[in-house]
């Protein structure tokens, strides 16, 4: 007698995407309970992509404790805790939804990686101008996600995009008051997070 196939347990963390928005601050670790707002934020900046926003806002340093577990990879854990995970996943799926997690507080500590290239020792000017970024943790989907397709519609015209990255710094200020600013939008790579430390060492020459 076979057995019976199992019953989905889940969704896996290979069905989803880290992606993050970088910029500079004064105070890189910021918390809001407005969730609606990170709701907007992430529609703005992942679009029609189910996925996880997280409600707090990092310095680099924070995004990986010492055991070696990423924000991402906590928010991914806490959908899975939900015992109505797999109608969440269906949801996210088919209907595109998105959800905004709380992140653990143990998240404030900082762990410096082994590239400490973003310390004021190593680059003085990063005590100026603090790195931080917005993660968002988002469903795998063939089609682009909003910052790209927005990217890709200017077709490398400043002032076609302009509006777009300025409806972007407005819609931060609710967690990242000024002087806040985005630079950017990437994908995380936790075999190669130091990829996310060169984001900050290409602009550094600008801010000298």
């Amino acid at each position: 007698m076979s057995d019976a196939p199992s019953a989905p347990t889940g969704p896996m963390l290979t069905d989803f995407v880290s992606f993050y928005l970088y910029g500079l601050t004064s105070q890189p670790y910021r918390q809001s309970t407005d969730l609606a707002k990170f709701g907007e934020l992430y529609s703005l900046v992942v679009g029609q992509h189910g996925g996880l926003g997280i409600a707090s806002t990092f310095h680099p340093y924070q995004l990986v404790n010492e055991a070696g577990v990423s924000v991402w990879f906590t928010a991914y854990a806490q959908l899975y805790a939900q015992p109505n995970r797999l109608a969440l996943f269906a949801e996210m799926t088919v209907e595109k939804m998105s959800f905004v997690v709380i992140p653990p507080a143990t998240f404030a500590e900082f762990h410096r990686w082994p590239d400490s290239r973003l310390t004021t020792d190593e680059n003085p000017i990063f005590g100026r101008f603090v790195p931080f970024v917005i993660p968002f943790l988002v469903r795998k989907d063939p089609e682009l996600l909003r910052w790209d397709a927005e990217f890709a519609a200017a077709e490398g015209d400043k002032n076609r995009l302009r509006p777009y990255l300025d409806a972007v710094n407005a819609a931060i200020k609710f967690v990242q008051p000024a002087p806040a600013f985005v630079l950017g939008f990437g994908e995380f790579d936790e075999q190669q997070p130091e990829l996310l430390i060169e984001r900050f060492l290409n602009c550094r020459d600008l801010l000298l």
